[in-house]
Protein backbone atom coordinates (compact mmCIF):
# COMPACT_ATOMS: atom_id res chain seq x y z
CA UNK A 1 0.00 0.00 0.00
CA UNK A 2 0.89 3.68 -0.72
CA UNK A 3 1.68 6.30 1.78
CA UNK A 4 -1.42 8.31 2.01
CA UNK A 5 -0.27 12.10 2.58
CA UNK A 6 -2.60 14.09 4.82
CA UNK A 7 -0.69 16.83 5.10
CA UNK A 8 1.71 19.71 3.61
CA UNK A 9 3.88 21.19 6.62
CA UNK A 10 6.10 23.41 4.11
CA UNK A 11 8.51 23.67 0.93
CA UNK A 12 11.90 21.88 1.45
CA UNK A 13 15.24 23.68 0.18
CA UNK A 14 16.33 22.13 -3.17
CA UNK A 15 15.95 22.48 -6.80
CA UNK A 16 13.18 19.72 -6.86
CA UNK A 17 10.82 21.54 -4.82
CA UNK A 18 10.31 19.11 -2.51
CA UNK A 19 7.45 19.30 0.09
CA UNK A 20 7.65 18.21 3.58
CA UNK A 21 4.12 16.46 4.50
CA UNK A 22 2.72 14.22 6.96
CA UNK A 23 1.96 10.80 5.71
CA UNK A 24 -0.31 7.82 6.97
CA UNK A 25 2.31 4.42 6.96
CA UNK A 26 -0.19 1.67 5.25
CA UNK A 27 2.79 -0.66 5.96
CA UNK A 28 2.11 0.54 9.30
CA UNK A 29 -0.24 -1.62 11.19
CA UNK A 30 -1.64 1.64 13.09
CA UNK A 31 -1.59 3.43 9.97
CA UNK A 32 0.70 5.55 11.87
CA UNK A 33 1.78 9.54 10.64
CA UNK A 34 5.17 9.90 9.70
CA UNK A 35 6.70 12.76 8.19
CA UNK A 36 8.29 12.19 4.33
CA UNK A 37 9.67 14.42 2.04
CA UNK A 38 7.61 14.54 -0.95
CA UNK A 39 8.90 15.08 -5.02
CA UNK A 40 6.63 15.27 -7.60
CA UNK A 41 6.37 14.46 -10.98
CA UNK A 42 5.71 17.85 -12.10
CA UNK A 43 9.05 19.16 -10.34
CA UNK A 44 11.26 21.42 -12.42
CA UNK A 45 14.34 18.88 -12.69
CA UNK A 46 12.86 15.93 -14.65
CA UNK A 47 9.88 13.27 -14.39
CA UNK A 48 12.82 10.62 -13.96
CA UNK A 49 13.82 11.77 -10.77
CA UNK A 50 11.22 10.18 -9.15
CA UNK A 51 11.77 6.58 -10.46
CA UNK A 52 15.84 7.34 -9.99
CA UNK A 53 15.45 8.24 -6.06
CA UNK A 54 13.13 5.26 -5.83
CA UNK A 55 15.87 2.67 -7.73
CA UNK A 56 18.59 4.12 -6.34
CA UNK A 57 17.28 4.55 -2.56
CA UNK A 58 16.39 0.47 -2.56
CA UNK A 59 19.42 -0.74 -4.46
CA UNK A 60 21.12 0.80 -1.42
CA UNK A 61 19.62 -0.57 0.96
CA UNK A 62 19.44 -3.56 -0.27
CA UNK A 63 23.26 -3.46 -0.16
CA UNK A 64 23.19 -1.93 3.19
CA UNK A 65 24.06 1.61 3.05
CA UNK A 66 22.30 3.76 5.12
CA UNK A 67 19.47 5.37 3.50
CA UNK A 68 16.33 6.60 4.72
CA UNK A 69 13.18 4.56 3.83
CA UNK A 70 11.52 5.55 0.57
CA UNK A 71 7.96 4.86 -0.52
CA UNK A 72 5.14 5.97 -2.95
CA UNK A 73 3.22 8.67 -2.13
CA UNK A 74 -0.50 9.26 -2.86
CA UNK A 75 -1.26 13.32 -2.85
CA UNK A 76 -5.35 14.04 -3.00
CA UNK A 77 -6.54 16.28 -5.08
CA UNK A 78 -8.56 18.01 -2.38
CA UNK A 79 -5.36 18.01 -0.49
CA UNK A 80 -3.06 20.32 -3.34
CA UNK A 81 -6.21 22.34 -4.06
CA UNK A 82 -6.69 22.97 0.10
CA UNK A 83 -2.94 23.52 0.38
CA UNK A 84 -2.42 26.81 -0.74
CA UNK A 85 1.74 26.64 -0.51
CA UNK A 86 1.83 23.41 -2.82
CA UNK A 87 3.06 24.97 -5.72
CA UNK A 88 5.60 24.60 -8.28
CA UNK A 89 7.93 27.37 -9.36
CA UNK A 90 8.84 26.80 -12.84
CA UNK A 91 10.50 30.05 -13.81
CA UNK A 92 9.42 32.97 -16.37
CA UNK A 93 6.78 33.64 -13.51
CA UNK A 94 5.02 30.24 -14.35
CA UNK A 95 3.47 28.44 -11.29
CA UNK A 96 0.90 25.07 -10.93
CA UNK A 97 -0.38 23.03 -8.49
CA UNK A 98 1.82 20.28 -7.20
CA UNK A 99 1.12 16.50 -9.02
CA UNK A 100 -1.76 14.52 -7.65
CA UNK A 101 -1.72 10.76 -8.04
CA UNK A 102 1.16 8.46 -6.98
CA UNK A 103 4.73 10.81 -6.14
CA UNK A 104 7.88 10.01 -4.87
CA UNK A 105 8.57 9.91 -0.70
CA UNK A 106 11.35 9.01 1.68
CA UNK A 107 10.67 9.37 5.45
CA UNK A 108 12.14 12.56 6.31
CA UNK A 109 15.72 12.05 8.50
CA UNK A 110 14.71 12.72 12.49
CA UNK A 111 11.08 12.30 12.20
CA UNK A 112 8.48 13.66 14.23
CA UNK A 113 11.19 13.58 17.65
CA UNK A 114 14.37 14.80 16.04
CA UNK A 115 17.75 14.41 18.27
CA UNK A 116 19.89 17.05 15.74
CA UNK A 117 20.12 16.73 11.90
CA UNK A 118 22.63 19.03 10.45
CA UNK A 119 24.21 18.88 6.17
CA UNK A 120 27.51 20.52 7.67
CA UNK A 121 30.27 19.17 10.44
CA UNK A 122 33.64 20.85 10.87
CA UNK A 123 36.47 18.35 10.26
CA UNK A 124 36.78 17.18 14.03
CA UNK A 125 33.00 16.12 14.39
CA UNK A 126 33.12 14.83 11.25
CA UNK A 127 35.88 12.42 11.87
CA UNK A 128 33.89 10.79 14.58
CA UNK A 129 31.05 9.82 12.45
CA UNK A 130 30.26 6.54 13.51
CA UNK A 131 29.52 5.23 9.76
CA UNK A 132 32.38 7.16 8.15
CA UNK A 133 33.51 4.08 6.37
CA UNK A 134 30.31 3.88 4.71
CA UNK A 135 31.16 6.68 2.24
CA UNK A 136 33.53 4.32 0.30
CA UNK A 137 30.36 2.19 -0.30
CA UNK A 138 28.29 4.95 -1.40
CA UNK A 139 31.37 6.11 -3.79
CA UNK A 140 30.54 2.50 -5.31
CA UNK A 141 27.12 2.94 -5.80
CA UNK A 142 27.49 5.97 -7.58
CA UNK A 143 30.04 4.80 -10.10
CA UNK A 144 28.10 2.04 -10.90
CA UNK A 145 24.30 4.06 -10.85
CA UNK A 146 26.27 7.00 -12.91
CA UNK A 147 25.41 10.05 -10.29
CA UNK A 148 25.91 13.36 -12.09
CA UNK A 149 25.64 15.27 -9.69
CA UNK A 150 28.02 15.78 -6.22
CA UNK A 151 27.11 12.71 -3.50
CA UNK A 152 24.58 14.52 -0.50
CA UNK A 153 24.12 13.70 2.81
CA UNK A 154 23.13 14.87 6.45
CA UNK A 155 23.98 13.45 9.49
CA UNK A 156 21.63 12.89 12.12
CA UNK A 157 22.37 12.33 16.29
CA UNK A 158 19.78 11.13 18.39
CA UNK A 159 19.16 12.21 22.04
CA UNK A 160 21.76 11.85 24.74
CA UNK A 161 23.79 10.25 21.65
CA UNK A 162 27.62 12.46 21.24
CA UNK A 163 28.29 10.79 17.64
CA UNK A 164 26.74 11.66 14.39
CA UNK A 165 25.70 9.05 11.39
CA UNK A 166 25.93 10.28 7.68
CA UNK A 167 22.43 8.85 5.91
CA UNK A 168 22.82 9.25 2.39
CA UNK A 169 19.75 11.33 0.26
CA UNK A 170 18.90 12.73 -2.91
CA UNK A 171 19.46 9.74 -5.43
CA UNK A 172 17.56 12.25 -8.05
CA UNK A 173 20.55 12.61 -10.29
CA UNK A 174 21.52 8.89 -10.62
CA UNK A 175 21.76 7.59 -14.09
CA UNK A 176 22.50 10.90 -15.42
CA UNK A 177 18.84 12.59 -14.01
CA UNK A 178 16.16 12.65 -16.67
CA UNK A 179 18.55 11.04 -19.34
CA UNK A 180 19.59 7.39 -18.57
CA UNK A 181 22.59 7.42 -19.72
CA UNK A 182 26.24 6.70 -18.06
CA UNK A 183 28.72 9.70 -19.49
CA UNK A 184 31.35 8.81 -16.79
CA UNK A 185 33.72 11.14 -14.79
CA UNK A 186 36.04 10.94 -12.17
CA UNK A 187 34.94 13.48 -10.61
CA UNK A 188 31.32 12.56 -10.85
CA UNK A 189 29.25 11.36 -8.06
CA UNK A 190 31.55 11.72 -5.51
CA UNK A 191 31.52 13.50 -1.81
CA UNK A 192 32.92 17.32 -1.54
CA UNK A 193 35.47 16.54 1.19
CA UNK A 194 38.50 14.23 1.23
CA UNK A 195 37.96 13.71 4.62
CA UNK A 196 35.85 10.97 3.72
CA UNK A 197 38.10 8.99 2.20
CA UNK A 198 41.02 9.79 4.19
CA UNK A 199 41.05 5.71 5.52
CA UNK A 200 40.96 4.19 2.06
CA UNK A 201 44.08 1.92 1.96
CA UNK A 202 43.18 -0.56 -0.47
CA UNK A 203 40.22 -2.03 -2.18
CA UNK A 204 38.91 -3.65 1.69
CA UNK A 205 37.79 -0.40 2.47
CA UNK A 206 35.14 -0.83 0.02
CA UNK A 207 33.73 -3.67 1.43
CA UNK A 208 31.17 -5.55 1.96
CA UNK A 209 29.64 -3.26 0.04
CA UNK A 210 31.45 -3.40 -3.59
CA UNK A 211 31.53 -6.96 -3.33
CA UNK A 212 27.31 -6.70 -2.93
CA UNK A 213 27.02 -4.28 -6.25
CA UNK A 214 29.20 -6.91 -8.02
CA UNK A 215 27.10 -9.86 -7.13
CA UNK A 216 23.47 -8.07 -7.61
CA UNK A 217 21.15 -10.16 -8.55
CA UNK A 218 19.25 -9.42 -11.81
CA UNK A 219 16.00 -10.97 -10.09
CA UNK A 220 16.36 -8.05 -7.07
CA UNK A 221 17.19 -5.88 -9.75
CA UNK A 222 13.41 -6.96 -11.67
CA UNK A 223 11.72 -6.56 -8.39
CA UNK A 224 12.77 -2.81 -7.90
CA UNK A 225 12.30 -1.68 -10.96
CA UNK A 226 8.76 -3.23 -11.02
CA UNK A 227 7.99 -1.18 -7.59
CA UNK A 228 8.29 2.07 -10.10
CA UNK A 229 4.89 3.66 -11.37
CA UNK A 230 5.07 3.27 -14.74
CA UNK A 231 4.16 6.90 -14.63
CA UNK A 232 7.41 8.07 -13.72
CA UNK A 233 9.18 7.08 -16.43
CA UNK A 234 6.61 7.65 -19.54
CA UNK A 235 5.18 4.22 -19.19
CA UNK A 236 7.54 3.05 -21.88
CA UNK A 237 8.67 -0.50 -20.00
CA UNK A 238 11.52 -0.75 -22.79
CA UNK A 239 13.37 2.68 -21.46
CA UNK A 240 13.08 1.10 -17.72
CA UNK A 241 14.41 -2.58 -18.58
CA UNK A 242 17.35 -1.40 -20.91
CA UNK A 243 18.14 0.84 -17.83
CA UNK A 244 18.25 -2.29 -15.73
CA UNK A 245 20.42 -4.43 -18.74
CA UNK A 246 22.50 -2.03 -18.01
CA UNK A 247 23.09 -1.75 -14.89
CA UNK A 248 24.06 -5.39 -14.70
CA UNK A 249 26.21 -4.72 -16.97
CA UNK A 250 28.25 -2.14 -15.30
CA UNK A 251 28.65 -4.54 -12.22
CA UNK A 252 31.95 -5.41 -13.84
CA UNK A 253 33.26 -1.64 -14.09
CA UNK A 254 32.78 -0.29 -10.69
CA UNK A 255 36.03 -0.80 -9.83
CA UNK A 256 37.59 0.52 -13.06
CA UNK A 257 35.43 3.78 -12.31
CA UNK A 258 36.55 4.26 -8.77
CA UNK A 259 40.12 3.63 -9.90
CA UNK A 260 39.57 6.62 -12.29
CA UNK A 261 38.53 8.86 -8.99
CA UNK A 262 41.67 7.27 -6.97
CA UNK A 263 43.93 8.45 -9.74
CA UNK A 264 42.17 11.86 -10.71
CA UNK A 265 43.96 15.01 -9.81
CA UNK A 266 42.12 15.33 -6.27
CA UNK A 267 44.16 12.85 -4.97
CA UNK A 268 41.39 11.30 -2.69
CA UNK A 269 43.09 8.36 -1.39
CA UNK A 270 45.97 9.80 0.17
CA UNK A 271 46.93 6.24 1.87
CA UNK A 272 46.64 4.34 -0.68
CA UNK A 273 49.09 1.52 -1.29
CA UNK A 274 50.66 2.00 1.91
CA UNK A 275 51.46 5.60 1.17
CA UNK A 276 50.79 8.15 3.06
CA UNK A 277 50.77 12.08 0.86
CA UNK A 278 51.04 15.33 2.75
CA UNK A 279 49.27 18.11 1.74
CA UNK A 280 51.07 20.83 1.62
CA UNK A 281 49.53 24.98 2.51
CA UNK A 282 49.64 26.64 -0.31
CA UNK A 283 51.52 29.53 0.92
CA UNK A 284 55.01 26.93 1.49
CA UNK A 285 54.36 25.21 -2.24
CA UNK A 286 56.97 26.84 -3.65
CA UNK A 287 60.45 28.79 -1.83
CA UNK A 288 59.47 32.14 -3.07
CA UNK A 289 56.77 32.11 -0.42
CA UNK A 290 58.76 31.12 2.75
CA UNK A 291 60.62 34.65 2.87
CA UNK A 292 57.65 36.22 4.76
CA UNK A 293 57.65 33.41 7.58
CA UNK A 294 61.48 33.76 8.71
CA UNK A 295 62.16 35.03 12.17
Amino acid sequence: MAVMAVQSVRRMRGGAQSQLMLGADGASAKNELKLWVVKFQNNPQHLRVLANELIATRIAEAVGLSVPRCDVVEVSEWLVRNSPDMMMELGRDRRERCATGLQFGCEFVGGLMPGQVVDYLPDPQMEEVKNLAEFAGILALDKWTGNCNGRQAVFERRPRERKYRAIFIDQGFCFNAGEWTFPDAPLRGVFARNLVYRDVREWDAFEPWLDRIENFSAAKLGEIAESVPPEWYGGDLGEIDRLMETLLKRRSRVRELIGQFRDSNREPFPKWGGRENVVVPKGFESGAGTAKFVM
